[in-house]
């Protein structure tokens, strides 16, 4: 069944913008970039990050202003500064290295993520291997391969024709998640392994966190019957990438992924009636606003706001200031 197309204005030169709610930071994000920046006033600058600590150009950028020194490797971190590992988590084995070199080591790691490495770590004590459903490549999939000391324990799927072909240890099995996967090809997966495999343990609930769930479900409300849909995010961004395949997965004409009103092709505005905005969870709230106020001097916009949640979730800071 088409979804029905939101109702326009008689006058045809008004954009009707669809902005869809929850979007943008999430807590884990807001904690991480906290602990850059009081990192940062607690030990002065340079202050090294391992990895980007969001996938975000602009929140990176601007931390690099601030004096934040963005590595891939901790040979590249000197003896006398500290180190924040970044929201996606680190291997088992960046975080011994980092205390064998006596690093001032401060973990921003989401706690969302922590828990799924908690969770890993406790299948493979209790004997099972782990199936894990994730992004090859991505840095929280780094991190929770890493939680198996021996590199074997683990066994990473992307697809549900991986999981219905691929050749498993004959022991006990487990399945984790990455959490920035989309919500319904998640379920798919899982559905082929349990069909598979009906012992396998999972998590009491799924992985995938509130806020990825929650702005997956608002663009799903949102994008129906647009024709067009722009998802403010980077394109290393796994939560943003799922929002725009979301939009298009639930009817919108098309939909991109734009780091913001400088980079966006405002050409693709041009022909369309209807509009739907969201943002991913590492992308700050003033690309959103900067975005529309670009809008609404080439056209005039009535915005419509799609809420579909209510996030008051905060995490506690990952340092305390010294008073």
């Amino acid at each position: 069944m088409t979804a029905p197309r939101p109702q326009a204005t008689d006058d045809l030169s008004i954009l009707t913008v669809r902005l869809a709610s929850p979007r943008g930071f999430c807590a884990g994000v807001e904690r991480a970039i906290r602990t850059v920046e009081d990192t940062l006033s607690q030990y002065g600058r340079p202050v090294f990050v391992r990895h980007e600590i969001v996938h975000n150009v602009h929140v990176v950028s601007r931390l690099a202003a601030m004096g934040a020194v963005f590595v891939e490797s901790l040979d590249e971190v000197p003896s006398d500064r500290p180190v924040v590992f970044s929201a996606h988590g680190a291997p088992i084995s960046a975080h011994q290295k980092a205390d064998s070199r006596h690093l001032v080591k401060i973990d921003a790691t989401c706690p969302l993520v922590l828990k799924v490495h908690n969770q890993t770590r406790r299948h493979i004590a209790a004997g099972r291997h782990v199936i894990l459903i994730g992004h090859a490549g991505h840095p929280e999939v780094i991190g929770t391969m890493g939680q198996a000391p021996d590199g074997g324990s683990i066994t990473l799927i992307e697809t549900e024709d991986e999981a219905s072909k691929v050749s498993l240890p004959d022991a006990p099995l487990a399945y984790v998640t990455q959490t920035t996967l989309s919500v319904d090809e998640t379920r798919g997966i899982i559905d082929v392994l349990k069909s598979r495999f009906p012992d396998i343990a999972g998590p009491a609930k799924e992985d995938i966190c509130y806020a990825t769930s929650n702005r997956q479900a608002a663009v799903k409300a949102t994008a129906p019957g647009t024709d067009l849909f722009v998802v403010i995010g980077s394109e290393t961004s796994s939560n943003s990438v799922r929002l725009v395949e979301t939009a298009l997965a639930a009817g919108s004409a098309k939909a991109v992924l734009t780091d913001g009103a400088d980079s966006f092709d405002w050409s693709l505005c041009d022909a369309a009636r209807s509009i739907g905005v969201s943002a991913g969870a590492s992308a700050p709230e003033e690309l959103v606003e900067a975005f529309l106020t670009t809008l609404a001097k080439k056209r005039p916009i009535k915005i419509e706001s799609v809420e579909t949640a209510k996030e008051n979730i905060v995490f506690k800071p990952a340092l305390r200031l010294a008073s």
